[in-house]
């Protein structure tokens, strides 16, 4: 952690002494301002370009304190004298610049972390500088930098998580047009979640906003995993109640556990094909070290480590929470 500071040349004019070769403080200063800034004397034309001509002293006579206690001043009356003579010049320690907010004056502290969430780190040294830290009259204190960002993407995902959410939802009840099965896909989506935690943990990730987008990718490609194999077992199941009833029987709990491990069965290559190329598409970026691997690693990870448990879910969890779900619509004697 560091304050970053800088070294300033400071004249300090005295009026008395000013006064005295009947000079005033703008006279002064225009005089310091011309030798060491400059002056824009004329501008030189270059076809359609323009460049301005400035003028100031070489730098020989500008480039320390002492030299520039010699910088000439001439009087009204034609007096020369040195800048010595009514000023005080010497190097005094501030600032790297003059920096304001809200009206205010502000320095900044630069803090570098390693090994922890700035989210933890900024709440455990708000606690610290409030103990320790007594701040005088008209003096405040505010955390900003990527703390005051991750505050403005947590405020967006606040709203957008659960609106992605809704949306699938709203998705899932147009196709199905049933609540049982948006419910069977909606309530067996956390599982797929837990490939994505226990791959950032193995990779000593934190959350962020990266990883929050990652979770919301991964939650669309994991329902549309299960639509793929909730619409293959419903096919399966109508298939054998029609069959039942051409053969005038009624259906039984052993018919149903055939017809869902069929539908399921017909699923398995394409959702394997399916996972496979996410998780090969992804794992170059994941543990790519180019310009923006940072983000790009945090986004990926949650994908490929979920896709696992996508796999899972939809060629496990989803049939047997389906036939669990049926069973009470046939005989099971």
């Amino acid at each position: 952690m560091q304050v970053a500071g800088g070294r300033y040349i400071k004249v300090d004019i005295q009026r008395e002494k000013a006064a005295r070769y009947g000079l005033n403080i703008a006279d002064v200063q225009q005089v310091v301002a011309t030798a060491i800034g400059g002056m824009n004397v004329t501008q030189t034309i270059e076809g359609l370009e323009r460049y301005p001509v400035n003028l100031r002293y070489p730098q020989d006579l500008r480039n320390s304190p002492e030299q520039l206690a010699l910088l000439p001043i001439v009087t009204g009356t034609g007096q020369r004298i040195a800048l010595a003579d009514v000023a005080n010049v010497y190097v005094e320690d501030g600032p790297p610049a003059i920096k304001s907010e809200n009206a205010r004056l502000n320095g900044w502290t630069f803090v570098d972390i390693d090994g922890v969430d700035i989210g933890s780190y900024v709440k455990e040294a708000m606690v610290v500088v409030a103990d320790q830290v007594d701040l005088p009259a008209g003096y405040s204190l505010n955390w900003s930098g990527q703390y005051e960002y991750m505050l403005r993407a947590k405020a967006k995902l606040t709203y957008v998580v659960p609106l992605t959410l809704a949306i699938i939802i709203v998705l899932l009840y147009f196709n199905f047009r049933s609540f049982a099965e948006v419910a069977i896909i909606m309530g067996t989506l956390p599982l797929a979640m837990v490939g994505s935690i226990w791959l950032m943990y193995l990779l000593g990730y934190n959350f962020s906003v990266a990883v929050g987008v990652g979770f919301i990718a991964l939650a669309g490609v994991a329902v549309e995993i299960g639509v793929i194999m909730l619409v293959y077992l419903n096919q399966a199941y109508h298939h054998m109640v029609e069959e039942c009833e051409k053969k005038g029987v009624e259906p039984r709990l052993n018919t149903l556990r055939h017809a869902v491990l069929h539908g399921a069965g017909l699923r398995v290559r394409p959702v394997m094909m399916t996972a496979a190329a996410i998780i090969a598409g992804l794992l170059p970026i994941m543990y790519g070290t180019g310009t923006g691997s940072e983000v790009m690693s945090r986004i990926a990870a949650p994908m490929v480590g979920g896709m696992i448990g996508a796999v899972i879910l939809t060629l496990l969890v989803l049939p047997a929470t389906y036939l669990l779900w049926k069973r009470s619509k046939v005989n099971v004697s």
